[in-house]
């Protein structure tokens, strides 16, 4: 399995507990396993609530590991919300998620119920829809351009340094982002699993944003749930260029394998299909070593 490839890696993209939906460990268990595979920290990822508190607390316990807090800005903070998003970042978050399940182009995508398995969050969504509680989705988009409230977000993003997560943007919508991004000095920009079924860039659009400075993120779980193949990965990935990708797991699903265990699965795999120990490093651990200590 390669476990030495691990070592000083990040994995920026975990859905640990406690959480809203039920998930294979708690960001405690996940730092003591963090830990003992020589990985140097995690994203904490959760649809719902800001996790920089949750970092905080498990750094206490685990000081040898860097837990990374983030907000996703979905209905549950109040979507394009500004405020949610300072007062995350002076409470230590390091990623600012756009909007992830309750995005417009997520939401159309599972209306036309084009998702072969139905995710975890949209069996709540189903629950809240039946019950009356649900909001309008989210699109970042008004006539065309970006909303107001989105340059305010990217102001605050700037001015600490975070890193801007697409989400699951449309692609019209990343493009704007990301351009816009650019032009107001955000140094950090990841573009989340652009082969998700959702988002489904390109290999030529994956290197369009990776030439205006994001980093595409492949995650795990995409080709491992069969969301798209390995050769795809494969491709995508020569493409754009490894320098300009990181590798994350998207992982904590009950079902699912461990995350260190996944991320040594992705590693293994891509190693065994033509990619260097160094390529690998590149994505593991320096690229992702420059979005969170940098």
């Amino acid at each position: 399995m390669y476990p030495e490839l691990l070592e000083g890696a990040y994995d920026l993209h975990v859905h640990t507990g406690p959480d809203v939906m039920s998930r294979k460990l708690d960001d405690l268990e996940m730092a003591e396993r963090i830990r003992k595979v020589g990985m140097k920290g995690y994203g904490i990822k959760s649809h719902y609530f800001c996790t920089a508190e949750r970092a905080k607390l498990v750094h206490k316990v685990y000081p040898d590991v860097n837990l990374i807090g983030a907000i996703s800005l979905n209905n549950s903070v109040g979507g394009l919300n500004p405020l949610a998003v300072e007062m995350a970042a002076r409470d230590g978050a390091k990623i600012v998620w756009m909007p992830t399940f309750d995005a417009t182009n997520e939401q159309e995508f599972f209306r036309k119920g084009s998702h072969t398995k139905l995710p975890f969050w949209a069996k709540l969504q189903m629950e809240l829809i039946e019950q009356g509680k649900t909001q309008s989705s989210i699109s970042i988009l008004e006539e065309s351009k970006l909303k107001k409230e989105v340059y305010d977000i990217l102001d605050i993003i700037s001015h600490y340094n975070l890193i801007l997560a697409t989400g699951h943007l449309g692609k019209a919508e990343t493009f704007a982002l990301v351009k816009a991004a650019v032009d107001l000095k955000v140094k950090k920009i990841v573009v989340t699993h652009p082969n998700f079924p959702s988002i489904d860039f390109t290999k030529e659009e994956q290197k369009e944003l990776a030439q205006q400075g994001a980093f595409m993120e492949h995650c795990f779980t995409t080709p491992h749930s069969n969301k798209t193949t390995w050769e795809a990965v494969y491709e995508q990935i020569r493409f754009v260029g490894p320098q300009n990708c990181i590798l994350s797991t998207d992982l904590g699903q009950p079902n699912g394998p461990y995350p260190d265990e996944g991320l040594a699965m992705f590693a293994a795999n891509l190693l065994n299909n033509g990619f260097t120990k160094e390529e690998l490093k590149n994505m593991m651990v320096e690229n992702t070593s420059f979005l969170v200590e940098e």
